[in-house]
This record gives structure tokens, C-alpha cells and sequence, in this order.
């Protein structure tokens, strides 16, 4: 799933190619893509798009509309299998195709929705069959807010805020840095990564961390967060952020199931809850313990994170 850093990574991407310019026109090639009716897509045809930002791992395009004085804006989630595509202009010859006609240009795999602009097209696609990516259209900075789940800004927040986030519920570590009303924009890959950087187990409960451990929590969020968002951001004004994975190269432990841990060169072990994966050092981060599934089946039960579906939802 696209997490904070992968979303700015293509926010960095979109505005130089979108902001200032008019938004020509959505395609909505799959209708349960759209979860609001009303305002109805057409009022954003022609308005200039004023700017992209995030929430959570949401995209926004905020969109001047001649109809109205307050914004109009566009919310894109793209959940687990969602991802960006753009697709320049077509070459002279062929711009005086219509817009159908120019199906053919789109990516291959299951094109959700089509962005027009003057400069090119933005395509939104989905990979399986699962639908979960969702487009909402509000109107007004007020029902934006009303999209946001709440979790705070990591990146801004004190050792103090964050603390207090963590420990409003008794919860594992896992749970609490990948729920978005606690803190925004985490999911799987980087809370293994963090957990990794501040060496605690994910399954050390929120209420028992001392003062000492939540700061190194805190500042190894920030620091992992920070770092993999210069690297993505970087890559991402060279070139679209066409592959847009979890599993990356230079992670320490996610997606790195049996691989040796670039700190202390224990093999890296996982847990299997469902369709859920954590990826951990046992050196680093367990005192030297191997997490067995069955025996932690109980409090996998009651405190993992549901799948993006019920996380991302709330």
C-alpha cells in the first residue's frame, strides 16, 4: 500500500504537471470507483487545479470551480492495489483524437478512472479484483476535514504529542503506529522499518513503554519517514513514480523474511496473520526470541491491523 512517503513522492510528481492548469475532464471508466453523488463530478470540468497535498495517504486536488467561491476537492485513496499513472500528451498527430479514442494510450491492467489535462492524463488503476481504491468529491474545506481520520503528522509532532497519541488505548506497537486516527500516513512497511530503527518489538503493548523507549520510537519515526520521503521524492522529480512498491531494496527488515539483518546479521523472521505480514529482527528487537504465530494467534486476533480495508475505511 502507498504510505507517506510513496504519496509524496507522487505529489512531487503532480505539481509541476497539474497545478495551475485546468482539469479538462474525468473519465470514470469503473463506477464504484466514485463514493459521492452529490456535488456530481461534472462541476470540476474546466476548474484550475490550485493544489495537491495529502491526508493520511489520501491525494487531494484541491479545484477552483467557476460555480463556486469555496474549493471543490478531489480525494483519491488508493488502498493496497491502487497506483498513478501519467501519460503525456500524445504527439501532434494525434491530437485531434477524442478523448475515447485515446483509450489505447492507458496503461495496461484495470484503468479505474482517466484525469484529463492539458498536458497529459493521469490514469488511476487498480491491480486484482479487489475494488478499494475510492474517489471522493467534497465541497468546502469543512467536509475535506470530515475525510480526515485524525491521526497526527509525525513528522511536525512533539515527543510529547506523539506520546500522548500512542498512549490514549493499550495497544501493541504494530497496531497503534498503523492506525490513521493515531498517527497519519504509517502502514506496514514503515512501522516495520521504525520498529526496526527504535529496536522494540511490535508486539510490545503501548502501556508498558517507558519514557526513554516512546522517545526512541519518536525519533526513529521521524528519521525513517524522513529519509525514505527525500529518497522517493528525489526519484520522483526524474522521472513518474511508476512502481510504486512496499518492498524496496534498501528496507532493513520489511520484506526481508530470511535475510540478514544489516545491523546485527541475525536473519530477519515474520509474522502470518491472515492476509498480514511483520517483518522483524529478533536481535535488534526481541531480545533474541523468535515470535511464534501460534503463540501469539490470541493477540493477533485482538490487536492486528484488520487488513487496509478496515484501517483505511475509518
Amino acid at each position: 500500500m502507498p504510505e507517506l512517503a510513496d504519496i509524496e513522492a507522487y505529489l512531487e510528481a503532480l505539481r509541476p504537471r497539474v497545478v495551475g492548469r485546468p482539469l479538462l475532464g474525468i473519465r470514470l471508466l469503473n463506477p464504484f470507483l466514485l463514493r459521492t453523488v452529490d456535488p456530481p463530478l461534472g462541476v470540476v470540468t474546466g476548474g484550475t487545479v490550485g493544489a495537491v497535498s495529502r491526508l493520511g495517504k489520501r491525494l487531494v486536488f484541491e479545484i477552483a470551480s467557476v460555480c463556486s467561491d469555496a474549493p471543490y476537492f478531489l480525494v483519491i485513496h488508493l488502498m493496497i492495489a491502487g497506483r498513478l499513472q501519467w501519460r503525456p500528451k500524445p504527439s501532434p498527430a494525434g491530437e485531434g483524437a477524442p478523448a475515447s479514442a485515446r483509450v489505447s494510450d492507458a496503461p495496461r491492467g484495470n484503468v479505474l478512472a482517466a484525469f484529463e489535462f492539458p498536458s497529459g492524463t493521469l490514469f488511476l488503476t487498480e491491480a486484482g479484483n479487489k475494488r478499494r481504491a475510492s474517489l471522493h468529491l467534497v465541497h468546502g474545506r469543512a467536509a475535506l476535514a470530515g475525510l480526515d481520520p485524525g491521526g497526527i503528522e509525525v513528522s511536525t509532532s512533539t515527543a510529547e504529542e506523539f506520546a500522548e497519541a500512542l498512549r490514549r488505548e493499550n495497544r501493541t506497537l504494530k497496531r497503534a503506529l498503523t492506525d490513521p486516527r493515531v498517527l497519519s500516513g504509517i502502514g506496514n512497511a514503515y512501522s516495520d522499518e521504525i520498529l526496526h530503527r527504535a529496536r522494540l518489538s511490535p508486539f510490545k503493548l503501548t502501556g508498558s513503554l517507558s519514557d526513554e523507549e516512546m522517545a526512541r520510537l519518536h525519533q526513529a519515526a521521524v528519521a525513517v519517514l524522513a529519509e525514505w520521503t527525500e529518497r522517493l521524492t528525489a526519484e520522483a522529480r526524474e522521472k513518474f513514480p511508476e512502481k510504486v512498491t512496499a518492498f524496496r531494496p534498501g528496507m532493513a527488515v520489511h520484506g526481508k523474511f530470511g535475510s540478514r539483518c544489516p545491523v546485527c546479521g541475525e536473519p530477519v523472521q515474520r509474522i502470518m496473520y491472515a492476509d498480514n505480514e511483520c517483518d522483524y529482527c529478533p536481535g535488534c528487537q526481541t531480545g533474541g526470541r523468535v515470535l511464534a504465530d501460534r503463540s501469539l494467534s490470541r493477540l493477533l486476533k485482538d490487536d492486528w491491523p484488520r487488513g487496509a480495508a478496515r484501517a483505511e475505511d475509518d
